[in-house]
């Protein structure tokens, strides 16, 4: 009925968690039995991850501000576009 793997009680998994775990990672038939009741451990297929880079959030546009002669900065009233001083 179930191929060799690993049996475990309740609580010999509760002491052995990471072990059980780490054996159906490497796809070893893991069982947990509790008054005669069999559970199947087995792992999960992790969802395809987006490869690539993401667009950027901010898009700037204006000349001034990509290459460098405006900037953002605090005032009393809050943000303001201040151009940046010249070395």
């Amino acid at each position: 009925m179930y191929s060799m793997g690993k049996r475990y009680t309740v609580a010999a998994v509760r002491e052995r968690l990471a072990e059980a775990l780490d054996e159906a990672e490497k796809g070893i038939p893991v069982i947990i039995e509790r008054r005669g009741v069999r559970y199947r451990l087995t792992v999960e297929p992790s969802a395809p991850r987006a490869h690539g880079k993401q667009p950027p959030r901010i898009a700037i546009v204006d000349r001034a501000v990509r290459t460098g002669e405006w900037t953002w900065d605090w005032t009393p009233d809050g943000m303001a576009f201040t151009s940046k001083p010249r070395p």
